[in-house]
């Protein structure tokens, strides 16, 4: 069975003003005490507490991750833009293939179209011929990467190439 349960209030219950807190009496201060505050100040001030510390997070990741400018900060150069070449298949030793996707990351001022023939070439000169065991070796692989970037920054200059990334690299 419900146990009901009355509130005693020294006011009449509903009669105030519109948006008055309806149904919950008014606690009056008695000489001498400061009047407590109401809940409604607790939540505004944790709300702007959650927001200051939001807003501080937000200032902390952008100048720690995204660095504005980039050459104030000592860590690695970021490429300005990445050109994107097809995979293509490349011949093996023993009628195996390499299925070979790369991309090339420019430097500032590099984001003039390149032509994608002298890299393929380059590419297909370095890994061509290549057994299987070699070409899926990490160390070796490591080693035909900087090949090949030795290669393609003689192509198209040191300062416009900084990198070479994998995009697709299956062997059958």
């Amino acid at each position: 069975m419900p146990i009901e349960q009355r509130v005693v209030a020294p006011k009449k219950i509903g009669g105030g003003k519109i948006g008055a807190n309806k149904g919950v009496p008014e606690v009056e201060a008695t000489p001498g005490e400061e009047p407590k505050p109401k809940g409604r100040s607790k939540k505004k001030l944790i709300i702007i507490a959650a927001g200051v510390v939001a807003l501080v997070a937000v200032a902390a990741a952008y100048f720690l991750v995204l660095a504005p400018g980039g050459e104030e900060h000592d860590g690695p150069a970021r490429p300005a833009a990445i050109v994107q070449f097809e995979p293509h298949s490349l011949n093996l030793a023993d009628g195996h293939y390499l299925r070979l996707g790369f991309a090339l990351e420019l430097s500032k001022g590099g984001e003039a179209k390149l032509d994608p023939a002298p890299a393929l070439d380059a590419a297909i000169i370095v890994f061509s011929g290549r057994t299987v065991a070699e070409v899926t070796n990490p160390e070796i692989r490591e080693e035909l990467r900087a090949e090949l970037l030795a290669k393609i920054q003689e192509i198209y200059g040191e300062d416009l190439v900084m990198g070479v990334k994998f995009s697709d690299y299956v062997t059958q």
